[in-house]
């Protein structure tokens, strides 16, 4: 773990806490009540609340009831701060969501806390990472080429898109990243994050979008409205496929693939080429222990790590399955491990 940590850190500054106040007074009296709270609200990021996703949702819904004994409800949302303030504030018990959103979440109230993670493909937490990519429509990667590989001088002045500025690998990876590799430049030693976040002739970019979900920023990117645009591996599976190149790695191209659910069923076949790509630490589910009781928190906790959730296919989809969800097996060694507060130390570190 502190072989990824090192990792983590160090490519995201060299290669490549926004949010409404928390009303964390509003669980002050959420501890006195949570044995005996009969439903259970679980928030989902815009990426996660598609109607593409709502079996995968439903089935970890029934996971929380199994093991609780509660109802559950779903909290769909159409902005990561919503999720973020929801968990914070005890307007959700549980939240799947990134690991910026999670720090921020944490530092509003600090009863929030990590309740599981996905395993990497090891079946561990040493390589529980998918990864940050910055892309461009296939045919213009031309551009950032640098010898053998690529680089990102060309993204200055250029119209790019960002996810939120809660999005771990849609916003704070990506904009680390371009500050520590310009910074370096003595035009650009003076950049700073607030610099990337409007566009304009006399801005580092000429323009600058949200796409508020990853699914979003890469629409933008394939629409044409940006050149070069960040969004997750993980957040466009369910839609693209790997049409040339290795998986994760600067110059592979991947093409919306037949079938693509929402918002990607007017972009079939459409392609992109990965120019930089960034490991970052797994999603958590994340739980507030001021709303939850102990003994339910116990329960879920072994609900997600058993062997039962574990082989479930609608959990993870095996490797050959075509169908949507949220995490899908590599290996067959994939599955929710514990996880600490510590083990996102990394990404606060990247605010520093």
């Amino acid at each position: 773990m502190t072989k990824l940590k090192t990792l983590i850190i160090s490519l995201c500054l060299v290669a490549v806490a926004t949010g409404c106040a928390a009303k964390t007074g509003d669980t002050q009296n959420a501890a006195a009540s949570a044995k005996t709270k009969d439903t259970i609200t679980i928030a989902w990021y815009p990426n996660e609340s598609g109607a593409d996703l709502k079996n995968a949702r439903e089935e970890l819904g029934k996971v929380i009831e199994t093991a609780t004994g509660k109802k559950v409800e779903h909290k769909t949302t159409t902005d990561y701060i919503i999720a973020i303030e929801a968990i914070a504030s005890g307007g959700a018990d549980l939240a799947f969501m990134g690991p910026q959103g999670y720090v921020e979440a944490n530092a509003k109230n600090k009863k929030v806390q990590p309740l599981v993670v996905a395993s990497g493909e090891s079946g561990t937490l040493d390589d529980a990472v998918y990864y940050s990519w910055l892309n461009v429509r296939k045919g213009e990667e031309g551009s950032y080429k640098k010898g053998e590989g690529f680089a990102m001088d060309a993204i200055a002045g250029k119209k790019f898109s960002f996810v939120s500025n809660s999005s771990t690998s849609g916003f704070k990876v990506p904009s680390a990243g371009i500050i520590g590799y310009f910074n370096k430049q003595e035009k650009f030693k003076s950049l700073t994050v607030d610099d990337l976040l409007q566009g304009g002739k006399d801005k580092f970019f000429s323009e600058v979008l949200f796409g508020g979900t990853h699914q979003g920023a890469a629409v933008n990117l394939l629409t044409g409205k940006a050149d070069v645009a960040a969004f997750c591996d993980t957040c466009v599976s369910n839609y693209v496929e790997l049409e040339s190149g290795t998986a994760n790695k600067p110059g592979a191209v991947y093409k919306v693939k037949q079938g693509a659910a929402e918002p990607f069923n007017t972009l079939i076949g459409k392609e992109f080429t990965i120019i930089s790509s960034t490991p970052v630490l797994n999603s958590p589910f994340a739980i507030n222990t001021d709303t939850i009781s102990a003994e339910d928190q116990k329960k879920l906790r072994d609900a997600f790590i058993s062997d039962e959730v574990t082989k479930n296919p609608k959990v993870f989809l095996p490797k050959d399955s075509k169908e949507s969800g949220l995490f899908k097996q590599k290996t067959g060694k994939e599955k929710f491990l514990p996880v600490e507060d510590a083990w996102f130390n990394p990404v606060r570190d990247l605010s520093k």
